[in-house]
């Protein structure tokens, strides 16, 4: 009799021992315990071992909901499936086709509205999808080469020959994008990101930075903003992450939006003065 596909020795099973480390790297990364995911996602604890030590292989219906209950990215549940020896469960699209034509199009429509102030979207790796002219404004203030391929907000922020060199609390600033960029880590476990916080962290001064940033006492500061010395003056901004909700597409599920705002008077009234 052969095993069945969920309760398969390793041994017939072989793409078993390579999803289990990877679920179970999943849970621990999430902090959960094999009893707390198993009970979540609607298996029994001695099924959820058996996964993670390859003694089972777990149908695409399981595999899903323990990656539902684990936050895990679309593009990592569509690794998970295919090291299962599944077809991927979500697509990816470009957001140059044109079944993006109507996304493409209201993300356009939001940085457009959102003149004079500066406003960008972003991939998985923080790189500037599309941008408005306000927030290309500030990138020309950048050295080209920070821009090529394309622009990507932690090289663009952080080295010297960036908006670094104009930054005047730049301790705090460069701490509040390094907490983010870590979460970012955290979050997908991609090791891009890694990459790109050691190259970011190996600029002159960001190491310090993080070090040399401490919560201040007294009066609690609502948001941390950056504050640029520019030849237009002196701007503090700070800034609004908005993501899709419920996205089914590998794309959509990495892009987010990020706003800048004027925090003080003197902001908006430089920032307004720049729009024809």
């Amino acid at each position: 009799m052969h095993p069945s596909p969920l309760h398969g020795t390793a041994a017939s099973n072989p793409a078993a021992h390579a999803v289990g480390p990877l679920l179970r790297d999943w849970r621990q990364r999430r902090r959960l315990s094999q009893m707390e995911l198993a009970l979540d996602a609607g298996i029994s604890p001695r099924h959820l071992s058996f996964i993670e030590t390859g003694r089972s292989r777990p149908s695409p219906q399981v595999l899903l909901a323990l990656a539902e209950r684990l936050s895990v990215p679309l593009r990592e549940r569509n690794t998970l499936l295919l090291t299962t020896g599944y077809a991927p469960h979500y697509p990816e699209r470009p957001l140059e086709t044109a079944d993006m034509n109507r996304v493409r199009e209201h993300l356009q429509r939001l940085l457009a509205a959102h003149e004079p102030y500066p406003g960008l979207v972003l991939d998985r790796y923080w790189n500037a999808v599309l941008v408005n002219e306000a927030a290309r404004s500030l990138a020309g203030l950048i050295a080209p080469e920070l821009s090529a391929p394309t622009l990507n907000v932690y090289r663009a922020s952080l080295h010297p020959e960036g908006l670094a060199r104009f930054t005047v609390n730049f301790d705090e600033w460069a701490a509040h994008l390094l907490h983010n960029l870590r979460r970012s880590i955290e979050a997908s476990g991609d090791m891009a990101l890694v990459e790109l916080e050691r190259e970011v962290l190996a600029y002159p001064g960001v190491r310090a930075a993080l070090d040399a940033s401490r919560p201040e006492s007294g009066r609690p500061v609502l948001l941390v903003p950056c504050v640029l010395d520019l030849p237009l003056g002196r701007l503090s901004l700070f800034t609004t992450l908005t993501s899709f909700g419920t996205p089914r597409d590998v794309t959509l599920d990495e892009l987010c939006v990020e706003l800048f705002y004027p925090a003080d008077e003197p902001t908006e009234r430089a920032l307004r003065a720049l729009r024809p």
